[in-house]
């Protein structure tokens, strides 16, 4: 058996699979794909998670695009972080091209091109349904961790959910919880005394400044009504397709903070509203994140162990997690420990921490009879991937370095006037774009104070008058003639007088 065949037997025994599979491409060796040598991806371990990594240019958004169509023509949901703006065009079927029907000819597999169901999203004013949540649907724990505050920070927004709680005040927006802050230590102060403890005024301030910080990164336009029901997220078209929902973040790519409150709050949603999986032959729903170190660069040690948490739990759910990034050592170890599948595209090695990186990378792979794999991270092609997998019994796969197929859909984004049509065909659209504003913490506790301000204005004319009543009476008895006419021998004399008249 020559070295060709001996790698095709290779291939074939670790991606074979019993169970449902996507096919991603075909095996390389020598720089050339080893046609039928087919890489498969079981439907069972995507829940897994996983990383698509690369240099930029190398090709990681037509991987994720790639995973994204195949995952829907199976029937399973995908939701896509699209902060470079560039995969709207997945609504459209690809134009085609001889180097596309070339590169399916070497891997062995056909080329049709089709366009798949979308649901384009948005967190800002950009067209699109607008992603909404509560603060209240936060819940004190994770809007801590967003804000990054300390111990006694925390517990005063402890007290604060459990105030409103308590006394049935609404908390949508930002507005509502920094009007209970306010509240805490101004016109309520002595109310939460007495039921909650003193509340320190520098640390609502410091609470204060942060929330106007997470504002400023456009934070009101996500927090309050409609909230967005996860459910919609998992809808399946008329063809049995799963709908590709792509979040537009193309205007909030120097917001990292909002990115990081919207992906955690809605992985928590998601981890909270859906039922236990078990272990499940195909994902429920599969996240992709893309440019994900913008979520790992400005995180706080906190926030970092909510990520690393909500990896490892969100799994028995049926979600599957995919980080997409320049370098492998942008996703932090223990996150990066929790991922089954691993696409590494071409690194380059222009420095020596290029150089040290690429060593770290290639420590992260099997090793195979068939690659040195230091070697390969750097001679890889656009299109071409060094791939491992987990097989359905949770075992790595070998390592293959990977002649990945074209995208079926269109490889660019959706003119502006394909974008108002997607939009325009949206049900979603309608049901979450109507911004709604109900009475809520900042409308009661506003009314509540003006009520008080209105009766401490009565109390104090009240006062007032009666001042007034005690002065008049004083001064009157104080008069001479008054005292004169008062005073017990001036009576006496009249009283003497008429009695005489009398007799």
């Amino acid at each position: 058996m020559d070295r060709k065949e001996k790698f095709f037997e290779h291939i074939e025994k670790g991606y074979t699979t019993k169970g449902d599979f996507i096919t991603v491409g075909a095996g390389m060796l020598n720089g050339e794909a080893v046609t039928n040598a087919l890489v498969k991806i079981p439907l069972k371990t995507l829940n897994r998670h996983g990383l698509i990594a690369g240099a930029t240019g190398t090709g990681k958004t037509k991987t994720l695009q790639v995973l994204a169509e195949n995952l829907s023509e199976k029937g399973i949901p995908v939701l896509l972080m699209d902060l470079k703006g560039d995969l709207s065009g997945i609504a459209q079927p690809s134009p085609g091209h001889p180097k596309i029907d070339e590169r399916h000819e070497k891997i062995g597999l056909p080329f049709e091109a089709k366009g798949f169901p979308v649901e384009i999203l948005s967190l800002s004013e950009q067209n699109g349904v607008r992603l909404r949540a509560t603060v209240s649907e936060f819940g004190p724990v994770l809007l801590s961790r967003i804000l990054d505050l300390t111990v006694t920070q925390e517990g005063i927004v402890a007290v604060v959910f459990k105030y409103c709680d308590d006394n049935k005040l609404p908390l949508l927006d930002l507005k509502d919880f920094k009007k209970v802050l306010q509240y805490a230590t101004g016109e309520g102060k002595k109310e939460f005394q007495e039921s909650y403890g003193r509340i320190s005024t520098s640390s609502t301030g410091t609470i204060l400044r942060k929330i106007i910080e997470l504002e400023q990164q456009g934070a009101d336009l996500f927090f309050g009504e409609k909230s967005f029901e996860v459910d919609d997220l998992v809808r399946i078209d008329d063809e049995g397709r799963g709908y590709i929902n792509i979040v537009r973040l193309t205007d909030i790519q120097d917001r990292p903070k909002l990115f990081s409150t919207f992906m955690l709050s809605l992985l928590a949603e998601i981890y909270g509203t859906f039922p236990e999986q078990g272990d499940s032959d195909r994902p429920e729903l599969v996240f992709f994140i893309d440019e994900a170190h913008l979520i790992f660069d400005n995180a706080s040690k906190a926030l970092l162990d909510q990520i690393e948490s909500i990896v490892k739990l969100i799994r028995s759910k049926g979600i599957g997690l995919y980080f997409v990034t320049q370098n492998p050592t942008d996703v932090p170890d223990d996150v990066l420990a929790q991922l089954g599948l691993k696409v590494q595209h071409a690194l380059r090695a222009f420095t020596a921490k290029d150089r040290k990186a690429i060593k770290l990378t290639a420590e992260n792979y099997p090793i195979s009879e068939f690659y040195e794999t230091k070697e390969i991270l750097t001679s890889l092609g656009i299109g071409e991937a060094l791939i491992s997998a987990l097989d359905e019994k949770g075992r790595p796969t070998p390592l293959a370095a990977t002649l990945l197929r074209a995208p079926m859909s269109r490889m660019d984004v959706l003119t502006d006037t394909e974008l108002k049509e997607a939009i325009g065909k949206s049900k979603l659209v309608k049901k979450y774009n109507e911004e709604i504003d109900r009475e809520s913490a900042y409308e009661i506790l506003n009314e509540k104070i003006e009520k008080a301000e209105k009766e401490a204005e009565k109390e104090k004319e009240k006062k007032t008058t009666s001042r007034r009543r005690t002065s008049t009476r004083r001064s009157t008895r104080m008069n001479p003639v008054v005292k004169v006419l008062t005073s017990a021998t001036f009576i006496r004399g009249v009283l003497g007088v008429l009695k005489k008249v009398i007799r």
